[in-house]
């Protein structure tokens, strides 16, 4: 019985930690997309104009 209780508060914890993992890379990547979106966009470089178009 002793083996089983501690193998099911591994698997809790386990499930826990797992949670938490989600749980901060959820924040991370949310953190991300709002600070893409709040950047504003610059021009695009002018490496292009430099060379004439192919026919």
């Amino acid at each position: 019985m002793f083996q089983y209780e501690i193998a099911a508060a591994r698997s809790a914890e386990l499930i826990r930690e797992a949670k938490e993992y989600r749980l901060v890379r959820e924040a991370r990547k949310a953190r991300r997309a709002s600070s893409r979106s709040q950047e504003p966009e610059g021009p695009v470089s002018g490496q292009r104009s430099r060379f004439t178009r192919a026919a």
